[in-house]
């Protein structure tokens, strides 16, 4: 009943940004936490952002010079922005969402960001 809509990935020249958008389709639901994990090829899928209920936002070292996260109650969705894409971005991004007064998480189908150099 539940799906997370992506958007916004593709193949991006280095130095170009690009931003990822994710969207609540369908219900019942209530956003507990809500953000993005991504996947290099060969790697773990890693958190990238992430906000939890109540205001607080996470987004590890390293990254915040060039992304962007921002959320809207008002669509239930949330956004990544990457400015001066690098190779090393480069990944399937996936969206996130977890349901804690229902019990589920969910995810994305994933949106593949790829980097030209």
């Amino acid at each position: 009943q539940v799906t997370l809509v992506e958007s916004g990935g593709g193949l991006v020249q280095s130095g170009g940004s690009l931003t990822l958008s994710c969207s609540v389709s369908g219900g019942p639901f209530t956003i507990y936490a809500m953000g993005w994990y991504r996947q290099p090829l060969g790697q773990q899928r890693e958190m990238v952002a992430l906000y939890v209920n109540g205001g607080s936002t996470f987004l590890p070292d390293g990254l915040e010079d060039r992304y962007t996260f921002s959320r809207d109650d008002a669509r239930n969705a949330v956004a990544l922005r990457i400015d001066d894409l690098q190779v090393e971005d480069a990944a399937v991004y996936f969206c996130y969402m977890d349901d804690r007064e229902y019990g589920r998480t969910y995810w994305g189908k994933g949106t593949l960001v790829s980097v030209s150099s």
